[in-house]
């Protein structure tokens, strides 16, 4: 003699209520899997070790002093040396400037 299947489905109902577990009866992908796991987020960011940025540090901690960033002095260098090639960012336009040019186009 067969179950009745509504009386399952209340059984079902009953354990998932009891175990703390979702009540899914279709039998549905709702990714409860993924969402149980821990989160790596905190783990990840243990693993790394924090960036240090001496030129930074030392600013905030004495800001009387003249303290160079030979990143930044390396990045102003390569700059003027694309300026000095031709190869450097265009100079902006003012809305009146642009409106002229797109006359002269057509």
């Amino acid at each position: 003699m067969a179950t009745p299947k509504s009386r399952i489905l209340d059984l079902l109902r009953l354990r998932s209520q009891i175990f703390n577990t979702n009540f899914n009866p279709l039998h549905e992908r709702l990714g409860n899997k993924i969402l149980r796991q821990r989160l790596k987020g905190p783990a990840l960011a243990e693993y790394y070790p924090p960036r240090v940025h001496p030129s930074v540090e030392l600013r905030k901690a004495f800001p009387n002093w003249k303290v160079g960033d030979e990143h930044e002095d390396q990045r102003l260098a390569n700059i003027e040396n694309r300026k000095r090639r031709g190869k450097g960012t265009p100079k902006k336009r003012t809305a009146a400037e642009s409106k002229k040019l797109t006359k002269r186009r057509r």
